[in-house]
């Protein structure tokens, strides 16, 4: 250290010192923010541990402990679940209620390796497996799978099955499995993109695959395979929120409908586009008493028994009911939808090489040559 006129000055060693003091500290502060931002957890079945860290080398085996420490952390960042291959058993509604998120910062529940990737397989989409036991609802009995009480998520890659319970109880009840359930009137900003939803009317029955009040429901290159109704856009709080949209996805043989609106989803806000349904008892359901007006643009509705029918529940019937709610534009309604069922094909449950509507980019994959 030297003195100048009475003032400290010091050397340049100590100067360098106190720079590289300076630095480190910096480079420690960034480093904390980008690990706060970057929440991630890792979720294997088969090699997981809920004592793990969540780190890709200590993955956790549910989604349910994933759940619970994302509910704990009230840090002011995204967060990402990656589940890997295998079957994810959800024996308890896996709820998200950590209300933390924004449109950028979001909450992301995703598989592993997604289809567009390169060396994606059918086989290596996680499956998802509701055996929540039941619990008392409008009509009957209900299971909820995934249940995200929060904006700004993203569900992506997953493969749903239905439940392996019997739908039937009595002539006026039904048991009932949700994936995916948002009951939040206020909710904003739901994507469920590239999942597919697999059920059977018999063994495995799928009531809905996404049901979601709010705002903001969209669903993006998904497949809905013998479900009974894909997707119910349910009801909000009369406010304001992001537009609804149902797009670039694929309906094959629901043999309840193909898409559910209500009051709340409001037909100038909701983008319906690019879908294929097929096979299917009724392409579109409404409630009863529904005012709305909807277009649908670039569409394929084959193989149906009607276009058009009310709904208010779950033992409700679905007798035809006018059309001209509907506004529609380049629809194709002639024809037939061919499935690809060939397990090893990478287009398994998809549209078969060579079907009508391969043009629209319906399915999973949203790279056009990967399909």
């Amino acid at each position: 250290m030297t003195f100048l006129q009475g003032t400290l000055i010091p050397n340049f060693t100590e100067k360098r010192n106190m720079i590289k003091s300076t630095t480190l500290s910096l480079l420690f502060f960034v480093m904390n923010l980008l690990w706060v931002k970057a929440e991630q957890l890792h979720v294997n079945p088969k090699t997981g541990n809920d004592n793990n860290s969540g780190l890709k080398t200590q993955p956790l085996k549910t989604l349910l402990e994933a759940a619970r420490r994302v509910n704990l952390n009230k840090d002011q960042a995204e967060t990402t679940i990656i589940l890997s291959e295998g079957i994810h058993v959800l024996t308890q509604t896996v709820l998200f209620n950590n209300d933390k998120y924004s449109f950028t910062n979001r909450l992301v529940i995703r598989a592993e390796v997604m289809p567009d990737d390169t060396d994606w397989t059918p086989n290596k989409m996680p499956i998802v497996v509701t055996v929540v036991p039941l619990e008392p609802g409008v009509g009957g009995k209900e299971a909820k799978g995934i249940q995200p009480e929060v904006s700004h998520v993203t569900i992506e890659g997953l493969r749903f099955t239905g439940s392996p319970d019997y739908t039937y109880l009595d002539d006026n009840n039904l048991r009932r499995s949700y994936p995916i359930w948002r009951d939040g009137k206020k909710l904003d900003d739901l994507l469920v993109t590239q999942c597919l939803f697999a059920g059977n009317v018999d063994v495995l029955p799928l009531h809905v695959g996404v049901i979601a009040n709010g705002y903001g429901l969209v669903i993006d290159h998904c497949v809905f395979f013998n479900c009974k109704i894909p997707v119910v856009f349910w009801k909000n709080d009369g406010k304001n929120g992001s537009h609804s949209a149902m797009r670039h996805s694929l309906v094959y043989g629901g043999y309840f409908c193909g898409v559910w609106t209500t009051q709340g989803t409001n037909g100038d806000e909701f983008d319906f586009h690019h879908n294929i349904i097929a096979n299917t008892s009724t392409i579109w359901i409404r409630e009863k008493g529904s005012t709305r007006r909807y277009k649908a643009s670039d569409c394929i509705f084959v193989n149906y028994n009607k276009l058009a029918g009310y709904g208010s529940g779950p033992l409700s019937d679905s007798d035809a009911t006018p059309t001209d709610f509907l506004v529609m534009k380049n629809i194709q309604t002639t024809g037939n939808v061919v499935i690809e069922k060939d397990q090893s094909k990478r287009n398994y449950l998809q549209l078969a090489e060579g079907s009508m509507g391969s043009n629209l980019n319906a399915g999973l994959f949203k790279r056009r040559e990967t399909n």
